[in-house]
């Protein structure tokens, strides 16, 4: 089943409006933010544009053959496309990661499409070299000239909610000065405070959703990510514990040179995804196996995991070696919740027992206790999807179609599930967990990742203590065995 990019794009303005948070620093534009009104104009704007243009195709499809059908599917995604990248590329904030995140999502797009929407992971336009020295003034004191030995007043990297330069210390050291868009946190904090209304109205698509705790989970998490001292004590506690790792790496905060609105890191240089894409499969596939390793471990080495998962995040090596990059939205995990993962996990993929698994997501209040009219199996074989690439224990590729799976099984209505997906809640504890699944298998698609993601899992899952079933798993062991962790603490920031 593929989920088109109508609906991809139609959730994607959904979800936008949901977090309403839309703001614009272009070249030439040092105001601070747009009006709460501006910004409202502007996405009514797409929606309308889209909303006609979908209904024009409509009528036309109606008329025509089977070869001309298919031309006008490929002109419709095109052109809303183009019209959601257009836009999206000048809003700053949680809006465009949106964006970001339907570029990824669905690889089953058409390649003009997919590549249009790519455009947003990287080329969102950058502010003013003058406004980045304004800010960095009013957050370390002085201007960068002043405080660094030599300072580039053009990014290298531009996104959602701040961009990234090139800097050298007075110590001699290189680094990634990333500076928040002036006025961005106030203007998203705002608009998270209006916007409750626009969340609850998700329970007329989902019915069984409990929208008060994912609303305080999405707003907590959005809020912690625009506070760069937040995202430090996250990224360092992350460094601390991945200090020598062969395979992951995540880059030193220099402390002293970071404050609420400006986050500075060891420079790291290395390989875009879109550079990933071209190299051999074997490389792709020790790329993923890093990836893999990192998400999910991190749920239980550290009892945290960093929600973000869009490739511009990723710095890769062609050994097989991942820098990880912003900390801001990082989910930490409570000894209940991970218990929570290991009991559906043996429920599912190591003892499968519907009935239990039922029992699990019941008491989990992810499934409405009333809910008689679905069977223990047809239950099972929905959520059956979500563990699918670790049931069996063997060699398993990841492609486009799996990838493309797991958004339909969220988000569409219509299917087999439907009538059950709208009688599931979401708790907190997953929401998180959801988009960097949704994210990673996305990515994996691309590189059709292949591996026997079973016998990994084992090594990862502490409750199996798998042995290490590949070469990257003998080195993590030794990695394990020789380190120091006297001066590391579970106790999180």
């Amino acid at each position: 089943m593929r989920f088109s990019v109508k609906k991809i794009i139609l959730s994607a303005l959904g979800a936008g409006a949901v977090l309403a948070s839309y703001f614009s620093i272009t070249k030439k534009d040092t105001s601070l933010a747009f009006s709460s009104l501006k910004r409202n104009w502007l996405i009514a704007k797409l929606a309308t544009k889209g909303g006609t243009r979908f209904g024009i195709y409509k009528a036309r499809k109606k008329f025509a053959s089977a070869e001309a059908s298919k031309k006008l599917d490929t002109t419709f995604q095109m052109q809303t496309a183009e019209d959601v990248t257009k836009e999206l590329g000048n809003m700053k904030g949680a809006l465009m990661k949106i964006g970001q995140m339907a570029s990824y999502l669905d690889t089953g797009l058409n390649e003009n499409v997919k590549n249009t929407l790519a455009s947003l992971q990287q080329n969102a336009p950058p502010m003013s070299a003058e406004l980045a020295a304004k800010k960095i003034k009013s957050e370390l004191g002085f201007r960068p000239e002043k405080i660094f030995l030599e300072w580039d007043p053009e990014p290298i990297a531009a996104a959602s909610i701040g961009q990234v330069h090139r800097a050298i210390t007075r110590e001699g050291q290189a680094v990634a000065v990333k500076v928040q868009y002036p006025g961005i946190a106030d203007a998203v904090g705002s608009d998270l405070k209006k916007a409750d209304w626009v969340f609850k109205a998700m329970t007329n698509i989902f019915p069984g959703v409990d929208p008060e705790p994912i609303i305080a989970e999405l707003k907590e998490r959005l809020i912690e990510e625009l506070d760069y001292e937040i995202e430090a004590e996250h990224q360092e506690y992350f460094h601390n514990y991945f200090v020598g790792h062969p395979y992951i790496n995540v880059p030193k905060v220099f402390e002293e040179y970071s404050s609420k609105g400006v986050l500075t890191t060891e420079l790291v240089s290395g390989h875009t995804f879109d550079e990933v894409l071209t190299w051999s499969q074997e490389q792709k596939n020790l790329t993923a196996e890093t990836l893999f390793r990192f998400s999910f471990g991190a749920i239980y080495d550290l009892n945290s995991f960093n929600g973000d998962p869009h490739p511009g995040n990723y710095i890769f090596h062609k050994d097989g070696k991942v820098t990880f990059l912003d900390f801001g939205l990082v989910k930490k995990f409570t000894d209940d919740e991970n218990m929570l993962f290991q009991v559906l996990i043996e429920n599912m993929v190591l003892n499968p027992d519907p009935i239990r698994f039922r029992e699990l997501i019941v008491a989990a209040e992810i499934l409405d206790k009333n809910s008689t009219e679905f069977s223990d199996e047809h239950i099972h074989k929905y959520f059956r999807y979500f563990y699918e690439y670790v049931i069996e224990d063997r060699e398993l590729k990841i492609d486009e179609s799996y990838s493309s799976e797991g958004v339909a099984r969220l988000f569409d209505m219509n299917g087999e599930f439907g009538d059950l997906m709208k009688r599931l809640n979401v708790p907190p504890s997953l929401v998180v967990v959801q988009r960097i699944t949704l994210g990673l298998m996305g990515i994996f698609g691309q590189l059709e990742a292949t591996a026997n993601w079973q016998r990994i899992s084992k090594e990862i899952w502490p409750f199996t203590e798998g042995e290490p079933s590949t070469p990257m798993g003998h080195e993590i062991q030794l990695w394990k065995m020789g380190r120091s962790l006297d001066s590391f603490s579970l106790e999180r920031p």
